[in-house]
């Protein structure tokens, strides 16, 4: 038993490797193939390891999808804030250090996640019951203060109601995985289509040692911190998440590029680890690998939460040393190669993926989904606004309980 739990932990943690580091290929996929496949897998795994695997693969997922997302600029809902800083730094050379500051963040994570599991095992439930008929305001009042809180209040408005219409139609046509097109245009097309058209020149990358980043300690205190108030209040609100636990955060504190990727780091793996704590805690899931592992333990015990934590420690010290290796391989090839060439193959990839694992609903989703990408690039609106494909159907859910 103890070997087919670190075969399952392994294979986690190489399955959300190449998720993480491959753009379109996205961890909600791979839960989906495993929950249609549970009658043939559970005749030969175990539920707890399948369990393992799917927990391993989720965490490792957040610690390595900042490197294509900063590197190649192909991000997803979790990994778009670290755009505009990652490709700063990328564009000073210092990419590799911008993808080990994410890495750094999501490492401090995990005992912000193992602290605030026992809190949340007790709070949550009777916290939950008394605001559970206020979510949809809750979900509005978030949303209604980020468009308010930006510079060009009505392009944001704009977005934001865009996003919430196009992500109603979306769940509500006969698409086998409506997520892949809505965020694969929103937050990957769309970004990649931009950086192509300006042809962005990478220089070579400085590749520092990890003993340059002790220095950092105030900021990664700081972050945690911030990290640590934010992550966990969004971890369990439909349709909220680390995008906006980062935003949330850095309303918190003064943020600086360095600062704020070490939080977004922080707060994509700590909403992912509480995700499985929120399950235990009031039995709904908040993202895909929750619900996979839901509906895998009919029956979610004491003992079984003991095993996600071990398997969420484990997996996040193998995930830390594997994204810095990538890292180090991304910053000394990626000057090698064409930028626009890189990302026009990008491009293809990803329509090549969506045409595989979608329909045409799908593929007319993707389509529209990335111009409404472009036009809030364009519009000077923040990204996060357009998370309203995701807030609106779950605002329009808890209102008609």
């Amino acid at each position: 038993m103890i070997i087919e739990i670190l075969i399952a932990l392994l294979l986690g943690v190489t399955a959300g490797t190449f998720t993480g580091l491959f753009p379109g290929i996205h961890i909600n996929l791979v839960v989906a193939i495993i929950t249609g496949s549970l009658a043939l897998l559970t005749k030969y795994f175990s539920p707890v390891s399948l369990v393992i695997f799917i927990v391993a693969m989720s965490i490792t997922h957040t610690f390595i999808d900042f490197i294509p997302s900063i590197f190649l600029g192909a991000p997803e809902e979790d990994t778009f804030l670290s755009i505009l800083p990652g490709h700063q730094l990328l564009k000073e050379g210092c990419g590799y250090e911008a993808c080990v500051l994410t890495l750094i963040g999501s490492l401090a994570a995990i005992p912000i996640i193992l602290v605030v599991c026992p809190i949340f095992i007790y709070f949550l439930p009777q916290f939950y019951s008394l605001i559970r008929t206020i979510i949809p305001f809750i979900l509005v009042f978030v949303s209604a203060y980020l468009v308010l809180s930006e510079k060009r209040i009505f392009s944001a408005l704009i977005v934001f109601i865009l996003s919430g219409f196009l992500g109603f139609a979306t769940f509500n046509l006969p698409i086998k995985e409506p997520l892949m097109p809505l965020l694969t245009g929103l937050f990957g097309l769309s970004t990649l289509l931009i950086t192509a058209k300006s042809k962005t020149k990478i220089g070579k990358q400085k590749i520092p040692k990890i003993s340059s980043f002790f220095p950092l300690k105030k900021e990664l205190f700081s972050s945690i911190a911030t990290a640590s108030v934010a992550a966990p209040l969004c971890s369990f609100l439909p349709g909220i998440g680390s995008g906006h636990a980062a935003v949330i955060g850095s309303e918190i504190t003064k943020q600086t590029n360095r600062k704020f990727l070490l939080l977004v780091g922080a707060v994509s793996t700590v909403v992912m680890g509480l995700s499985f704590v929120t399950l235990f805690a009031i039995n709904k899931s908040r993202t895909g690998s929750a619900a996979a592992v839901q509906e895998i333990l009919r029956n979610f015990s004491m003992q079984h939460m003991l095993i996600v934590l071990t398997s969420i420690f484990f997996a996040g010290i193998f995930a830390f040393i594997i994204g810095v290796k990538a890292s180090r391989f991304f910053a000394e090839n990626i000057n090698k190669i064409s930028y626009f060439k890189l990302n026009i193959g990008i491009i293809f990839l990803l329509i090549a993926l969506n045409t595989i694992f979608t329909n045409t609903f799908g593929l007319i989703v993707l389509i529209t989904s990335t111009f409404l990408g472009i036009y809030c690039v364009l519009s000077g609106s923040r990204r996060i606004n357009m998370m309203g494909a995701l807030i609106f159907p779950s605002v329009l859910y808890y209102l008609s309980f």
